[in-house]
């Protein structure tokens, strides 16, 4: 009987190094996935953070900056270029500037504010030094009525698809609120951010 408890009892020591080992061996692939996971997670809220950013810039900053209007395309007019739901910031223009190929913006009407964007097929000049423009919707099989240079609101700077659904929500009255909304969601979202990488350090450290 001795031999065998001699023989289990130096058994049991090997059995628990073992064990031993495979714990510090789990516990050093946790350590391994979890920065890799870490990493992953700060990227994709950093990528989110940034979009984010570059659409209220796009929307609100940019226009205010260079004193542009962001307005909505609300019609299929000028597609393929400018899909319905495209935000398209205009710019206030010289009349003396625009060439065939702009995209005006006008008010076919003094007393409507709907306005249209379409762009400039053709450009009359008159003696008294003033100008007439011809313009058409790109998808239009018909150029719309001649336009003065008083109708004219400004031309086209840039369009982003989609994004005029965004400017929607976010216009008039919303503005102030929505304004203030994004503000408090970054200033919670960088709270977020500094107390995961505060615990990550003193994580690592411990």
């Amino acid at each position: 009987m001795a031999p065998g408890q001699t023989e289990l009892l130096e058994a049991a020591p090997g059995k628990g190094a073992d064990i031993d080992t495979q714990d510090a061996t789990d516990a050093r692939t946790a350590r391994s996935e979890g920065p890799v996971l870490s990493g992953l997670w700060a990227g994709f809220t950093y990528g989110l953070l940034g979009l984010v950013l570059l659409l209220a810039a796009l929307v609100i900053v940019v226009p205010k900056l260079v004193g542009g209007i962001p307005l909505t395309i609300l019609s299929g007019s000028m597609e393929p270029n400018l899909p319905v739901g495209s935000l398209a910031v205009v710019r206030p223009v010289d009349a003396a500037e625009i060439r065939i190929g702009d995209i005006l913006t006008y008010l076919p009407n003094p007393d409507d504010p709907t306005a249209i964007t379409h762009r400039v097929i053709a450009v009359d000049h008159h003696q008294d030094d003033t100008r007439t423009f011809t313009v058409q919707g790109d998808a239009n099989a018909t150029a719309d009525d001649p336009v003065q240079e008083y109708q004219v609101r400004g031309r086209v700077w840039y369009a982003v698809p989609w994004l005029g659904y965004v400017n929607a929500t976010v216009n008039g009255e919303h503005r102030a609120v929505a304004v203030y909304v994004v503000a408090g969601v970054f200033f919670l979202w960088a709270v977020s951010l500094w107390w995961r990488a505060w615990r990550g350090r003193r994580a690592s450290a411990g």
